[in-house]
């Protein structure tokens, strides 16, 4: 699933390795910090990757954590910041990001990089228990975000706050050996799961396998707990419970030492690589959450190491507080493109392959290579622009979208073609990639904040000429020409090279057709008003697609245009036409 991300980090590698900004990351205004958000529809998957501004030069290791939230939380509220009046509470139980701050202050020799685990369900034994193909999806989500970090040797850490244990044990089934590039495990209160049958060998060798293996487990006795006049947890069920039967296996093969420090109990082996720390419950009281807000994350990770306990004290005061940011500043998701195949058809061999094909298979052949990810690097990293819109009521508000730069096309960064096709195949796409085709006002829009804007270019009509491959790869010739005459460059936000095919309110009233726009002179007037009168399958030389995530930000609020196009007053940010869209789409097979 994260392989559609892959190639935003190897295209133009040379330029990642002498910059701050990791490609298809977004800056944040969060203390020098950098994000990226994934998600992953199909298997209802969230993950927001943070990051720092620097650490990533040739010598630099990254130290790569997998935290998988807890149940009912969200990564914005496990993520943390100061609560204002009307916030949630569950913004301030956690502070992993605060703590996140706090470990790359003192872990001087790492870059330390968190992926926030979240799913639809939000509770991963609930996913796990509606996913039949579990295994595959944990490991693909671990081992594409690992390979994302390939270049810096990411040693791997994977910790999780109460039903994130479930995420734990889930990418351990998929392995008879725990992976050598695994350096730590941390259960925050979070290894219900555990059995010795499953998991306590693996436990074993992966500790004996290299001195530099850490086991962290973190549990209060929750098994005295009465809540809502029932028990918190079954008498075999709890963290106490699984927590105590972990370390009597483990026990058999390590030296492990009890000793009391306040009102914990520590059990270690020698060299601190192995840690339990119980808490004594004897008042019933729930430490669920108390466990990570008194810098359990912080104590999961230095745990065993030199840094232990200084500069902050595990269930003591917060040693982050500082750190914690007024605000949160999560970035709009990527789009979901796969990552191309280095063995891809260029676009030249496809243009050609497809010259002669029927129209249906044209635009069949036109999908699959669209849709397995053979699309030039440059068109992925998508352009942020924002603008000030007034709804139906006159009220303004702030919107932030992306966009491609430039239209959708076939091939690599060195052999493509912008590729023309009918809008039910961009509208496939656009759903496979979570976008969303334009609206004619954002047409304008993207026109008026374009880096480089060329002068269309048209050929007069022939017979069908303009409605063959020829002619495409003619246009995409001329295009490139313009370009580099303009000084312009791949990358660049570009306008007045094709019409766009946009979503229209007229879809509703006309299925069975297209409705094009746009094509914009130098001064700003568009060739090609709003029009629908093409039935649905006709293609030329002139019509492009250029893809907008359609998740938009809306006065900092995350959103879905497509949603927000049939809202009777929020449309009118987006358009221009006199009613929403009930169907801001074109209808597919």
């Amino acid at each position: 699933m994260v392989k559609s991300f892959l190639l935003i980090f190897f295209t133009g590698f040379n330029f990642l390795l002498n910059a701050q900004l990791l490609p298809g990351f977004k800056s944040s205004s969060l203390l020098n910090e950098q994000q990226m958000v994934i998600e992953d529809s199909p298997h209802g998957i969230r993950i927001l990757i943070n990051a720092p501004v620097t650490g990533f030069e040739d010598d630099d290791r990254v130290l790569l954590v997998f935290y998988a939230l807890p149940n009912g939380n969200t990564i914005e509220q496990t993520f943390g910041k100061k609560v204002s009046e009307g916030d949630d509470w569950h913004f301030d139980i956690q502070h992993t990001g605060a703590q996140t701050r706090f470990l790359r202050a003192v872990l001087t020799d790492r870059t330390v990089v968190v992926a926030y685990l979240e799913n639809n369900l939000k509770s991963w034994p609930a996913w796990k228990a509606a996913t039949p193909d579990y295994r595959d999806q944990v490991r693909g989500m671990v081992g594409d975000i690992t390979a994302m970090f390939s270049p810096w040797q990411p040693e791997v850490v994977l910790n999780g706050h109460s039903g994130g244990g479930r995420f734990i044990f889930s990418y351990l089934d998929t392995f008879d050996e725990i992976p050598s590039n695994v350096v730590r495990i941390a259960f925050l209160d979070s290894n219900y799961g555990y059995e010795d049958t499953i998991y306590g060998t693996k436990l074993v060798r992966w500790l004996k396998s290299d001195g530099d293996r850490y086991l962290c487990t973190l549990a209060y006795n929750d098994s005295v707990v009465i809540y809502n006049g029932k028990p918190l947890v079954s008498p075999t069920g709890g963290t106490w419970y699984r927590s105590r039967m972990m370390k009597e296996y483990l026990s058999a093969s390590f030296r492990l030492k009890e000793r009391q420090r306040d009102s914990l109990l520590w059990i270690t082996s020698r060299g601190r690589r192995i840690e339990f720390i119980f808490k004594p419950n004897p008042e019933g009281k729930i430490y669920h959450t108390r466990q990570i807000e008194y810098n359990g994350f912080i104590h999961s990770m230095l745990s065993g190491t030199r840094h232990e306990q200084k500069g902050y004290r595990y269930f003591g005061d917060r040693a982050y507080t500082d750190m914690i940011a007024d605000s949160l500043n999560v970035p709009i998701r990527r789009l979901n493109i796969p990552a191309r195949d280095p063995s891809a058809e260029p676009g030249s061999a496809l243009m050609k392959r497809i010259s002669n094909l029927p129209r249906e298979e044209r635009e069949e052949e036109i999908f699959r290579a669209a849709a397995s990810g053979n699309i030039p690097g440059f068109l992925r990293q998508t352009v942020t622009l924002r603008g000030e819109f007034e709804d139906a009521e006159g009220v303004m508000h702030t919107l932030e979208y992306e966009v491609m730069p430039d239209y959708l096309a076939i091939g690599s960064d060195e052999d493509f073609c912008r590729i023309p096709m009918n809008p039910r195949t961009a509208q496939r796409l656009a759903d496979l990639f979570g976008a969303s085709l334009l609206t004619a006002k954002l047409s304008d829009h993207i026109w008026s904040q374009a880096e480089v804007k060329l002068e269309p270019f048209f050929y007069k009509p022939v017979g069908n000429a303009n409605e063959l491959v020829t002619k495409f790869e003619e246009h995409n010739t001329q295009i490139e020409m313009q370009l580099a005459e303009a000084g312009g460059r791949h990358g660049l936000l570009v306008a007045g090279i094709k019409k766009d095919v946009i979503i229209s309110s007229r879809i509703a009233e006309r299925p069975d057709r297209v409705v094009i726009y746009g094509w914009h002179k130098p001064d700003s007037k568009p060739i090609q008003p709003v029009y629908s009168g093409h039935v649905w399958w006709y293609v030329d030389y002139s019509h492009g697609i250029r893809f907008m995530n359609d998740q938009v930000l809306v006065d900092g609020r995350p959103c879905l245009m497509s949603e927000l196009l049939k809202d009777p007053v929020l449309f009118r940010l987006f358009s221009d036409e006199a009613v929403p869209m009930s169907e801001p789409f074109y209808p597919v097979p």
